[in-house]
């Protein structure tokens, strides 16, 4: 089973690779399986290093405010 979560794009380089921050945390993707192009703003779900589906920042934030739920939780 996969969980993925919303990351923002802050970055594009040469069209194929973005710097996403989700939580805080920034990864770096390949942009080459999406369809359409997307810009930095834009929230993608990416998985093991490829965004897969772009998402609306509504459905984005709400994930994230899941996710941030889910770590205070977990915390000692």
């Amino acid at each position: 089973m996969c969980i993925a979560f919303p990351g923002e794009i802050l970055s594009i380089e040469d069209g194929r690779f973005a710097v996403v921050d989700i939580g805080g945390v920034q990864r770096e993707v390949c942009l080459d399986l999406l369809a359409d192009p997307v810009s930095p703003g834009d929230y993608v779900i990416s998985h093991a290093g490829y965004a897969i589906q772009v998402v609306d920042e509504a459905a984005a934030q709400e994930s994230l405010a899941l996710l941030q739920e889910i770590l205070e939780h977990e915390a000692p």
